[in-house]
């Protein structure tokens, strides 16, 4: 009988830490000895548990995966059993994401834009984003869109620029709008299967 380890609190710490350093300041802007002073936990304990910075920035991303992935499929899933209502209630985990105090954009963008391709941290959003793309893609295949994959990066690509429309100008609107737009590509691409 297995039992899995928990993480130890000195990790949760530092990971905490660095969850709201980075997302405030950007990865680049923040330095290992300000996440060590933030924890409260000894240089040596950092690096037993992270032994490079990159190390902990994947481990944030993963936090941040864990988070927004949750939102959006919770989001979904209150739209209703209906694939194309998924599509469209995914939409909803903006309007919370971007109002809360403090946003600054997709996590996943603002690292890709500070990492260079080929490294774990770069590397590491290009896996979220592939994802997400996966797991509309399927949506999209199951709301009957006649060509799914371009659906779901239409989607996306409207999910994306609603994260950083909600970053640049805050617009309570926003969300609303790229909802809407959602509805009406979902509505043609559904349209186009069944005209065909």
């Amino acid at each position: 009988m297995t039992t899995t380890a928990r993480p130890s609190e000195a990790r949760e710490r530092v990971l905490d830490a660095a969850f709201a350093l980075f997302y405030a300041r950007g990865i680049r802007a923040v330095g290992v000895d300000l996440i060590i002073a933030e924890s409260g936990v000894a240089k040596a304990t950092f690096y037993k548990h992270f032994p490079a910075k990159d190390d902990l920035v994947v481990a944030y991303l993963d936090k941040v995966d864990g988070i927004w992935t949750g939102q959006l499929h919770e989001a979904a899933a209150a739209a209703g059993p209906d694939p194309a209502d998924q599509l469209v209630g995914m939409f909803d985990a903006l309007r919370s994401s971007c109002r809360r105090e403090g946003y600054r954009g997709c996590a996943f963008i603002n690292a890709a834009a500070e990492s260079q391709p080929g490294t774990p941290v770069h590397d590491r959003t290009v896996a979220h984003k592939s994802a997400v793309l996966s797991w509309v893609r399927g949506l999209a295949g199951q709301a009957g869109a006649r060509d799914p994959e371009a659906l779901a990066r239409s989607l996306t690509l409207l999910l994306d620029g609603g994260l950083a429309s909600g970053s640049l100008d805050a617009s309570p609107e926003a969300p609303e709008a790229a909802k809407a737009s959602a509805r009406a590509l979902v509505d043609a691409a559904v349209r186009a299967r069944d005209a065909a």
